[in-house]
């Protein structure tokens, strides 16, 4: 497996990443997942980060995506993570791990003080997030409050504190 940024001749199979990844909650209506058009509409924005959209490749393959984006705790610069996404045949072999460790790795190499996300609670603490609120970090939607995660990297103070604010394409419908 290498894990290494996403190139322009990535994007159509990044796009379809996310839709075999999350191809069980196409909303009513829709024809395909929230997240491949949410990837293109981040790409689209002043919050992409180019060093910060990782792809795993296997046999020539993307087999993998995981991107941060620029967002803002209080005003001041932290990172969204998100969407991260494996097709289902090729979870369960680490490549969401390994997208994990690489993308938080760069962050931190970055001087990047935190990454959050809207995720499940039993799978990402194994990366050192943990609920905004123990940071006294908030994700300003009361909804999201119960799977809003942090993880503070080296860079982090404790004074960066208060709302957090994804960038705009993840309040877009």
């Amino acid at each position: 497996m290498l894990i290494r940024r996403e190139l322009p001749a990535d994007v159509d199979a990044i796009a379809a990443v996310h839709r075999a990844a999350f191809a069980d909650q196409i909303p009513p209506g829709a024809d395909e997942p929230m997240e491949a058009g949410l990837v293109a509409r981040l790409r689209a924005s002043g919050a992409w980060l180019p060093a910060l959209s990782v792809v795993a490749e296997i046999d020539g393959e993307v087999r993998g995506h995981v991107c941060l984006t620029r967002a803002t705790v209080a005003g001041r610069p932290a990172l969204a993570l998100g969407p991260i996404g494996v097709p289902p045949q090729h979870q369960g072999h680490g490549i969401g791990a390994a997208l994990m460790h690489a993308v938080l790795g760069a962050a931190d190499a970055l001087d990047e003080p935190l990454v959050a996300l809207l995720g499940h609670l039993d799978y990402y603490p194994r990366f050192g997030f943990v609920p905004g609120s123990t940071l006294a970090i908030d994700p300003g939607i009361p909804d999201w409050v119960s799977h809003f995660q942090v993880r503070p990297l080296s860079a982090y103070t404790t004074d960066l504190a208060g709302e957090f604010r994804y960038a705009e394409p993840f309040y877009e419908e």
